[in-house]
């Protein structure tokens, strides 16, 4: 490594958890970094972050983004922003097998757990959807073995 990277890495001993989540290239901004700690997205410990949040080697930081909640462990405590080839040094995802379980069944599903206003489906997932709505039309219904009553008819 260059001087100036081995400078930035080992620094500090604590920093900004918006800031150290925008570093880390969790975030891609450190604005959307600090919006996800005050809507509660950022925890350590169980207890939600603020932005200004001091963070030290060591901790573990969950970041919700749902429907996964991943977990980092910090082994650098940077505030500037580092290449992407450097983050296994910064950082260590610790995340359970079952997060990413969830986020693969989520995949899978997608058209069925679609977001309120992400507007129409489109064509591929409309046709999905026809498609597995096709499959339960063969179920026999109740009103199927009743005879129809006219009652229009006079007698």
């Amino acid at each position: 490594m260059s001087e100036t990277i081995t400078k930035v890495l080992t620094a500090n001993k604590e920093a900004r958890v918006d800031k150290w989540l925008w570093a880390a290239r969790i975030f891609k901004t450190r604005s959307i970094a600090s919006q996800a700690c005050k809507k509660g997205q950022v925890s350590l410990g169980g207890a939600q972050l603020k932005p200004s949040r001091m963070v030290r080697v060591g901790d573990v930081v969950n970041v919700r983004k749902p429907p996964v909640t991943y977990s980092f462990r910090i082994l650098q405590a940077i505030e500037n922003r580092v290449g992407a080839k450097l983050i296994p040094e910064v950082l260590e995802n610790v995340t359970s097998p079952e997060q990413y379980e969830l986020l693969e069944m989520s995949k899978i599903s997608g058209f069925v757990d679609r977001a309120r206003g992400t507007g129409r489906p489109t064509k591929k997932e409309r046709r999905s959807l026809d498609a597995f709505a096709a499959e339960g039309e063969d179920v026999p219904t109740f009103f199927g073995d009743l005879p129809i009553f006219d009652f229009d008819d006079e007698d």
